[in-house]
């Protein structure tokens, strides 16, 4: 029986990757038979990359291209796409990467998580199995720094808190979706694990096969802030969920 699921992937500046990337999908959406790629674009991207995905959703009716010039920033992309893909009647939506840092062919690992009746699945670039291709990088660093302060501060008992490579039941996304988040960038991926941390989940191993931008000083300022929220909030036994 096919699973009607969606992938999420946010492209900013990917021009020289969207080819290799979309390569990569597409064998595994042939595999499977089954499967619509969401491409979430905003004007952070001056290449182009607009102009390549609309050109493949014209090709392939299952790359669709979302233009969302009133994105603010990367967490606003994602949940655009979560929502479009929600308001699809996808049953369960997997976020990736489309800089080819994620690997396309472990979305059925996903995929196969959340039929088991998995709420949460969530990449681990940490745990047995995993792998990351710059581990002495700034990025790799700022990763586990991250993984290390959620199980502190927050309880978390992640091997990896900081993935970007994840997937949810719609009705989790239903649920996330009507939820304020503080994060601005990438640990919005922390904060939302945090909030999840009741729902049935699993880690599952991915391979990290290429760095990542650099990250600014805004984002890491952004990512303590919200940290230090949650975790005063978890000291006065106010700790926000989602359930």
């Amino acid at each position: 029986m096919k699973t009607n699921f969606a992938i999420v992937t946010p492209l900013a500046n990917e021009g020289s990757e969207f080819a290799p990337f979309v390569k990569e999908v597409t064998e595994v959406l042939n595999e499977l038979g089954c499967g619509t790629c969401y491409f979430v674009v905003d004007k952070v991207s001056t290449d182009n990359t607009l102009d390549l995905c609309q050109e493949l959703s014209e090709r392939d009716p299952r790359f669709i291209t979302v233009w969302a010039p009133q994105n603010r920033n990367v967490v606003q992309a994602y949940m655009q796409g979560y929502k479009v893909a929600l308001d699809a009647g996808h049953d369960f939506i997997i976020e990736m990467d489309a800089g080819l840092s994620h690997d396309p062919r472990a979305l059925p690992l996903f995929l196969s998580a959340l039929q088991a009746g998995y709420q949460c699945a969530y990449g681990s670039r940490f745990m047995k199995g995993g792998s990351i291709s710059d581990s002495s990088s700034r990025r790799s660093i700022l990763s586990r720094a991250g993984t290390l302060l959620s199980r502190v501060l927050l309880g978390l008992k992640l091997h990896d808190a900081t993935s970007g490579f994840q997937g949810f039941d719609r009705a989790t996304v239903a649920k996330f979706l009507n939820y304020q988040l503080l994060s601005e960038a990438h640990f919005f991926h922390v904060e939302l694990r945090y909030l999840l941390r009741e729902k049935k989940h699993i880690e599952i191993p991915i391979h990290y096969r290429a760095p990542s931008p650099r990250v600014s000083y805004k984002v890491v300022s952004n990512s303590v802030d919200t940290l230090l929220h949650y975790f005063k909030l978890r000291l006065l036994g106010k700790s926000p969920i989602i359930n």
